[in-house]
């Protein structure tokens, strides 16, 4: 049993070792060097580490070599499952003064007249980027006599804002949900015994930026009196804490809901979490999409003699986004010995085609070159490549006949098979019809006989009775 216990041990430490996501995050601090300038310096973020102390980094300035204490868990939560497969996350370091919030909407948020002391000391923001997970961290350093070694410095997360959708792409028409989640812990225990127990206030912010404009397009101050900017474009937000702890750390949502996308809101959504003298802002880009849809005609053959041009084909390619990214080609396959290549002849594009939900539509022509025989069987297709497709792309294609060098095929035969048994059933049809018609005639004329008998069969004396004007013995005349 020991092997097997082992083997366990072995599996579970693999599996922790994956979900740990990174232990350490390269960075640069980016300072302003002086006239329009900027000046970088590596930097690192020490998020865990393992028996001992932490690992030397001699390359390192020890002020910019910082090991976070995270109470809330936020930034180890958001790296936890971080694909090994994914780019490493672009990280950058600035300093950061506290300042109150500028607009109106939020300041009921800053009732103080100053910043207070419990947030003095060295403040750096934290920014980090990658296609799977964005955030942004306030960080308070400690001063030089509170560090534990030389070589390194000590860091606590306050105020963490995360996002798992930095980069959302959504189908036309459909909601989107821009995920937003933020955490919060008070830096000192004084600034901790200032606050009423539970969350404090905060403020949500979001904007959004497209084509060099933007625009305020949701803000909310949950628990807090105060007029309120009109939400725009039917966006809601989820906004609230998570928790009611009363000395923290504590957690939040401020998820973003958008029905029916359409494209006019594609663009960069700026997220910003604001408590007081403290503001914390991540961005989430969303892209509008929609698959073209692609039909050729004439379909599905056309047909061309020895020698000629074959009819112009029109490749119509309908209700797509965006425009940009799309690209057409011409294909020819088949034909000489199964070759496979870009069709020839004149080639052109329409324009583009508006529709009432934000879709495109256009069509590609192709007037291909005159045909050989051993073009017979060929197809012609129409290839489309757009961000929203496979990278393989879409097709629809048509076959190319080549007049006198088709017999007829098996599709052919039952074709002509179903013909002919149709009319067999037809020309039964017609007969039983046609037989019906004749008896019915037959009957009536026996009818007409047998009643032109049974007047002439009548005695001499009815006769003569009747032609004389008076009745039969035994009868009288009406």
């Amino acid at each position: 049993m020991k092997p097997l216990f082992l083997l366990l041990a072995v599996a579970l430490g693999l599996l922790s070792a994956v979900s740990a996501g990174p232990a350490v995050i390269e960075c640069w601090l980016v300072e302003d060097a002086g006239r329009g300038r900027l000046a970088k310096r590596p930097a690192a973020l020490l998020l865990r580490q393992g028996p001992g102390g932490p690992p030397p980094r001699p390359d390192l300035d020890p002020e910019l070599y910082l090991k976070v204490h995270d109470p809330a868990g936020a930034l180890q939560a958001a790296f936890r499952r971080y694909p090994r497969s994914a780019p490493a996350p672009h990280c950058e370091i600035g300093h950061y003064v506290p300042f109150p919030a500028s607009a109106d909407w939020a300041r009921s948020l800053t009732p103080e007249q100053s910043c207070p002391r419990a947030l003095d000391g060295t403040w750096l923001v934290v920014s980090i980027s990658s296609p799977v997970v964005s955030l942004s961290s306030l960080l308070r350093s400690q001063s030089e006599s509170q560090r534990e070694s030389a070589l390194i410095t000590m860091a606590t997360a306050v105020l963490t804002v995360v996002t798992h959708t930095p980069i959302t792409r959504i189908r036309l028409g459909q909601d989107a949900l821009l995920d937003l989640s933020f955490a919060y812990m008070p830096p000192t225990p004084e600034a901790t015994a200032s606050l009423a127990p539970g969350p404090p206030s905060f403020g949500l912010e979001w904007r959004h930026q497209h084509l060099g404009k933007g625009h305020l397009l949701l803000a909310a101050t949950p628990g807090l009196g105060g007029q309120m900017p009109a939400a725009r474009d039917g966006a809601v937000a989820f906004a609230a804490w998570d928790d009611n702890e009363p000395w923290g750390p504590w957690t939040g949502n401020g998820t973003l809901w958008l029905p029916a996308v359409r494209p006019f809101q594609e663009g960069s959504y700026l997220a910003t979490i604001h408590l007081s003298y403290l503001q914390g802002q991540v961005t989430v880009e969303l892209a509008v999409q929609k698959p073209p849809k692609v039909s050729l005609t004439p379909a599905p053959l056309v047909w061309a003699a020895p020698g000629e041009a074959p009819p112009e084909l029109l490749c119509h390619v309908s209700h797509f986004y965006p425009s940009e990214g799309l690209e057409v080609e011409w294909e020819l396959r088949g034909g000489p010995e199964g070759s496979f290549q870009k069709a020839e002849g004149k080639r052109w594009l329409s324009g583009l085609s508006h529709h009432s939900d934000g879709s495109i539509s256009l069509s590609a022509h192709l007037q291909p070159p005159p045909v050989t025989a051993a073009q017979h069987g060929a197809r012609y297709a129409c290839r489309i490549y757009h961000p929203s497709l496979p990278a393989f792309g879409r097709s629809a294609e048509v076959s190319l006949e080549v007049s006198g060098l088709s017999g007829p095929s098996l599709e052919d035969g039952i074709g002509l098979f179903l013909s002919a048994f149709l009319l067999l059933g037809l020309l039964k049809t017609l007969g039983w019809i046609a037989a019906s018609c004749l008896s019915t005639s037959k009957e009536s004329k026996e009818k007409t006989r047998s009643s032109w008998k049974a007047r002439t069969s009548l005695s001499p004396a009815v006769s003569l009775a009747l032609a004389q004007g008076r009745a039969p013995t035994g009868g009288r005349l009406v």
